[in-house]
C-alpha cells in the first residue's frame, strides 16, 4: 500500500504491516469524528511515526498514485477537516486519495 503524508512524500507499507496501520487510522477518525482536537494531535503523531518507522520511502522519482493521504504532522483537526474526508462514517472513504 502507497500511502502519502502531505508535505512528506509517501511511503510503501507491506500488508503485514497494514492492520496496525488500519487500526491506528481508524483511531484517528474516531478522536476527528469526536471534535477532540488534542487526541487528534497524538494520534495522528503516533501514525505518522509507524509509517515512517515501518515504511519504505518511495524516491520522488517513482510516480505512482496513492492508495491513502494522511495529514501533515503539524496540521490541525480544523484544517484537517476541511482538506480532508475524516469524519466520513463509511471506511471506504477514509482518508482516499
Amino acid at each position: 500500500m502507497i500511502i502519502r503524508i502531505m508535505e512528506e512524500g509517501q511511503f510503501r507499507l507491506d500488508e503485514t504491516q497494514l492492520p496496525i496501520f488500519e487500526q491506528l487510522d481508524e483511531e484517528l477518525h474516531t478522536v476527528a469524528q469526536s471534535g477532540d482536537a488534542i487526541g487528534f494531535e497524538q494520534v495522528l503523531s503516533r501514525l505518522i511515526t509507524f509509517i515512517k518507522t515501518m515504511g519504505v520511502a518511495v524516491p520522488y522519482t517513482e510516480i505512482i498514485p496513492s492508495d491513502v493521504v494522511v495529514p501533515a504532522e503539524n496540521m490541525t483537526l480544523a484544517e484537517a477537516v476541511e482538506i480532508l474526508p475524516l469524519t466520513a462514517e463509511t471506511p471506504e472513504h477514509h482518508h482516499q486519495a
